[in-house]
């Protein structure tokens, strides 16, 4: 996934609400995350799916380095 463009992937909550289809197909064409802002202020973040079960992937297996399972647990084994 790439970074955030300041320019073009930081956008307000109204024009996501104008032109729905036309955004997600940015996100979709350039992996990078679209973040919306509400008041002036960034309020969520829209992210492809893809990217988003990669993150959550690779979140799972830190936890289980973190936990003590090390290799076995990134790995799915039982076995220490």
């Amino acid at each position: 996934m790439s970074g955030i463009d300041l320019v073009s992937d930081i956008r307000p909550l109204s024009e996501f609400r104008a032109n729905t289809a036309a955004l997600i197909a940015q996100v979709r064409k350039t992996g990078r995350p679209l973040v919306l802002t509400q008041h002036g202020k960034s309020a969520v973040v829209l992210l492809d799916v893809h990217h988003y079960q990669s993150m959550l992937s690779a979140f799972e297996q830190m936890q289980g380095f973190q936990s003590g399972g090390g290799a076995a647990a990134a790995s799915g084994s039982d076995e220490p």
